[in-house]
């Protein structure tokens, strides 16, 4: 009898300043919306990334990890008539991703009563509803891009709760080591910071209003398309260009030299994915996400005047610039992201 049996897809699809170049952007007074509505909940830091107040709860903590990850051995399953390559997965502890690869299985992933199927070996951890890649892959003390890599997963990056995805690494490690390799930067943010979506539930979509809060373990729709091109943040000058400096370290983006309190301007329309102080070095942070796989990211911010989940347009005051985290003077730390990779800002924004 011959069975068609669908994988599920292991990644659901799921007022404003314009910059005049010629002068500085308006003043905004802290704690204070650019339409001049008083901000119920911006993220302020102090000097040297010290917190005035303590910032919501970043979505990729928001729910504990468990490391009780199931070692499988590598083995033989023969397909019995009903059965799912969920199901097989559930039954040997691997996942049902993982054998669709290990058994070269393409869409729609027939399978047939009878077949052979290789189970493929490792450490496989069954995702929770709300689990972010990031939180566990800091559970396991492995980095995420190795997570990324072993499961193949691509862009949006986001999990699924009830899917099975492989740990690399060779065994368990004590809290102390797992807290030892643990540091979170901007590609794991981008790649890793999505909850995981309940079985048939569909990203939230962003709302323009910063008065609708979402929960940390609610999923952001992101936009698929991207519109128009990227404008500058900030006017100022460039005291740091991207790549790598005078001592052989790498800058993914450029530093922009601004008075405090300067407003920080969206560079294109997106959504906003992170917005938090847990990237060492970069103090207060802004990301958002413009569709096409495009990232930007605002770092050295005082005060943030949007929240995840918020969607803003090119040009709209999303946070005021400041001198948090190891910011060589009042400064805005300014990256675009294609992907994974970093790009250099000054061949995407316009001449000036």
């Amino acid at each position: 009898m011959l069975l068609a049996v669908m994988l599920p897809a292991c990644i659901p699809q799921g007022g404003n300043y314009e910059l005049d170049q010629d002068r500085a952007p308006p003043r905004i007074d802290p704690g204070r919306l650019d339409d001049g509505r008083l901000d119920d909940g911006p993220q302020n830091y102090g000097p040297a990334g010290e917190r005035a107040q303590p910032p919501r709860q970043p979505a990729w903590e928001a729910r504990p990890v468990t490391p009780d990850a199931q070692d499988v051995a590598e083995g033989d399953y023969i397909v019995e008539p009903g059965d799912t390559l969920r199901g097989i997965g559930n039954r040997t502890g691997a996942g049902s991703e993982a054998i669709a690869r290990a058994n070269g299985l393409l869409a729609p992933y027939t399978i047939f009563a009878g077949q052979r199927l290789l189970i493929p070996g490792g450490r496989y951890h069954l995702v929770r509803p709300g689990e972010t890649g990031i939180a566990i892959a800091r559970a396991y003390g492995v980095e995420w891009l190795r997570v990324v890599s072993a499961n193949d997963l691509v862009d949006p990056y986001i999990l699924r709760a009830g899917q099975r995805i492989v740990i690399p690494g060779s065994g368990p490690v004590s809290a102390a080591e797992r807290a030892r390799a643990f540091r979170l930067d901007i590609e794991d943010i981008v790649t890793g910071g999505e909850p995981a979506l309940t079985s048939n539930d569909r990203p939230v979509r962003a709302s323009p209003s910063p008065d609708r809060i979402l929960p940390p373990t609610a999923v952001v729709a992101s936009p698929t398309r991207r519109t128009g091109g990227f404008s500058w943040p900030v006017n100022g000058s460039v005291v740091r260009k991207f790549g790598p400096g005078a001592s052989g370290e790498r800058n993914d983006g450029i530093k922009i030299a601004v008075p405090i309190d300067t407003p920080v301007l969206a560079s294109a329309d997106g959504v906003v994915a992170y917005t938090g102080d847990g990237v060492a070095g970069l103090g207060g942070l802004v990301m958002l996400k413009h569709g096409d796989g495009w990232t930007s990211v605002y770092g050295h911010t005082r005060q943030v005047l949007v929240q995840r989940g918020q969607s803003v347009k090119r040009g709209q005051a999303i946070a005021l610039s400041g001198d948090t985290g190891f910011a060589d003077r009042p400064e805005l730390h300014f990256e675009l992201r294609n992907g994974r990779s970093p790009v250099d800002p000054l061949g995407q924004l316009p001449r000036r």
